[in-house]
């Protein structure tokens, strides 16, 4: 475990863009230009392909009313959509939205992403499961540390140039996680980014999305109007 203070910075946004207000964030991606989103809510759930530019949602499917959505990654042609509650995952074909596929897993499901090789699924807690892409099993578990105390809360997952950042659940602050130790590498506060939960107390923050092929980072909350575009700060190390 670290045993010096997780170094904290204030993210550089360099650029804004319009976010559906009604829109329940619960898990965003970016591919191919344009972002994937799961909305949450009963009887409002959904997953969406939006236009970033402008927020314009361009294709979408309602998840039946007794479901709540929540994180969202692909894998391959694949997108894997988890509920929160109801134990189950769906998979989606990216181009059609068709469902061609579920899958059930243990205990609640708050965010999703992936590495080379396995989903990486968060709970609530400060643990988070690997699981194999093709059989849904988990693989391992990983527990999440800032210093010596757990993290928990995680909730949306983005991996990030080998980093895992997760939204916490709540609050306005990204941790950017060690995948192989667990351990917190530092955390990013968005403290100066509008106070969007003056629309609703359910306005948090929650969303993080990565266009690995020109490295820009978009971040966004629970109706919340605004998009934002981030400018990645170099990981800096605590003094010793």
């Amino acid at each position: 475990m670290r045993s010096l203070p997780s170094p904290e910075s204030s993210p550089r946004v360099v650029n804004e863009f319009p976010h559906d207000p009604a829109a329940f964030t619960q898990g965003l991606i970016h591919h191919g230009g344009f972002l994937y989103e799961s909305t949450g809510g009963w009887g409002s759930s959904s997953l969406r392909r939006v236009e970033l530019e402008t927020g314009r949602v361009l294709q979408e499917i309602k998840l039946p009313g007794h479901y709540f959505a929540e994180g969202l990654t692909l894998w391959r042609d694949r997108l894997i959509q988890l509920t929160w509650t109801s134990g189950m995952a769906f998979v989606y074909d990216l181009k059609t939205f068709e469902r061609v596929g579920s899958f059930p897993y243990a205990g609640e499901g708050w965010g999703l992403t992936h590495d080379a090789e396995h989903l990486i699924m968060s709970d609530g807690s400060n643990t988070l499961q690997r699981l194999d892409p093709e059989t849904y099993q988990v693989i391992e578990r990983l527990d999440v540390f800032d210093q010596r105390a757990p993290a928990p809360l995680l909730n949306e997952l983005e991996y990030v140039d080998g980093q895992l950042w997760a939204n916490i659940f709540g609050q306005d602050r990204i941790a950017r996680i060690d995948p192989l130790s667990g351990d917190v590498l530092s955390w990013l506060d968005f403290a100066g980014i509008p106070p969007h939960r003056k629309v609703s107390p359910s306005a948090v923050m929650n969303g993080i999305a990565f266009d690995a092929d020109s490295g820009r980072i978009f971040v966004t909350g629970k109706l919340w109007p605004k998009m934002y575009e981030l400018k990645q700060e170099p990981l800096k190390e605590p003094m010793k």
